[in-house]
């Protein structure tokens, strides 16, 4: 598991924002949403908790699949995503994912408190303080975020509200603005895998810190357009584009069915299928009749299913090194790409060859031993 405290300041009041949190989750969700992707709400009701008082509890289906690397859409069910859920007791929340469609191991936990501060103090959730290391300041101002995230109008270097008087946004404002305030984020992310876990969940937090960067940005950038809103009213926005965003949802799933079914692709391929590999631009491998081949075995028609799957997955072509087979699968995988160490040369040794090799000639001693093994022999089974 790895832990991480993000603290995102906002030159807004921690009142003021139990308003704009609110409208920005809304706005934030129906802009995601289209294509049969975004944010679906299950639920969204009253709940109570015997610490933190009266709030709100939601939960949502966060559809992800076009989100995914191309590789990893090939081995996963059409429809990939995160059901979530919420309690927002203001000022503290709680986000915990509670499934996932395609990865049972996956977890994240997020734990919110919003303080008026300038994000300096320590052990703001009063159990364990995060370690310094582990403690990342996010400026909405200085800090990069994904170019296609990028509006000038929520450039906060050029913001300015008209009903606040408030901004730009200046070098230092965090030690300078007034009103100022903290959101205290504590990340917890677990992908327990072997191979796969410390790259999954860096990749994870740099995700989340580009979502908390891009929201509070937007919080800030949209404070004309929800400044002065009543709780009731804001309910009531974020209830319309909740239908809203439902309806593009199930609209867009109504089009896919009267078009008809999608064509899947079977994680078992048929090596016959010469014509639809071409089709997926993929050179199929030369593979022996076994009517007229009369050394067929049962462990080479094994070792060729294997190669044409492979095959497949590097989009074509027999490498002729393991350093070739590496750059190709590498070339097609993300960046960094999640295969262990030593993945590469285990599967070119044992899947690359075409035929097997002869058996060894033995090796004898005057002493009349049994036969020893070349150990210097790869073996194919």
């Amino acid at each position: 598991m790895l832990t991480k405290e993000y603290r995102i300041c906002m030159p807004l009041t921690v009142d003021e924002y139990k308003i704009g949190q609110l409208y920005m989750i809304s706005k934030h969700s129906s802009e995601q949403s289209g294509g049969g992707e975004g944010v679906e709400v299950l639920r969204n009701e009253p709940d109570t908790h015997p610490e933190h008082g009266a709030g709100q509890v939601t939960e949502k289906r966060i559809y992800l699949t076009s989100k995914l690397p191309d590789w990893m859409r090939r081995f996963i069910p059409r429809l990939f995503y995160v059901t979530e859920t919420a309690w927002n007791f203001y000022p503290y929340t709680i986000t915990g994912q509670s499934s996932c469609s395609f990865l049972p191991k996956f977890h994240i936990r997020i734990e919110t408190k919003f303080q008026n501060d300038n994000g300096e103090s320590d052990n703001v959730f009063g159990d364990n303080p995060t370690p310094k290391d582990n403690v990342c300041f996010l400026d909405i101002l200085t800090d990069p975020i994904p170019e296609k995230h990028y509006k000038k109008s929520e450039d906060l270097s050029c913001w300015e509200s008209a009903n606040t008087g408030r901004g730009p946004l200046v070098a230092g404002w965090r030690n300078s603005s007034q009103p100022i305030m903290c959101s205290y984020k504590r990340v917890h992310c677990s992908f327990e895998v072997y191979g796969f876990q410390t790259r999954t969940e860096e990749f994870i937090h740099k995700t989340i810190r580009d979502i908390l960067l891009v929201g509070h940005r937007q919080a800030v950038a949209w404070l004309d357009e929800w400044h002065g809103m009543s709780l009731e009213s804001v309910r009531q926005y974020e209830k319309d584009l909740q239908e809203e965003t439902n309806n593009k949802l199930k609209s867009t799933d109504n089009n896919h069915k009267d078009a008809g079914p999608r064509p899947s692709f079977s994680r078992s391929i048929s090596v016959t299928d010469e014509c639809s590999l071409k089709k997926m631009g993929v050179r199929p491998a030369v593979i022996p009749n076994p009517a007229t081949s009369s050394s067929s075995s049962s462990s080479s028609s094994f070792r060729q299913r294997l190669h044409q799957v492979l095959l497949l997955l590097i989009d074509g072509g027999v490498e002729q090194s393991e350093a070739a087979f590496h750059a190709r699968v590498t070339a097609h995988s993300p960046t960094p790409h999640p295969f262990p160490p030593g993945y590469f040369g285990l599967m070119f040794r044992r899947l690359a060859a075409p035929t097997a090799l002869p058996p060894p000639p033995p090796q004898t001693s005057h002493y009349n031993l049994p036969s020893i093994p070349n150990p210097n022999h790869v073996y194919h089974t």
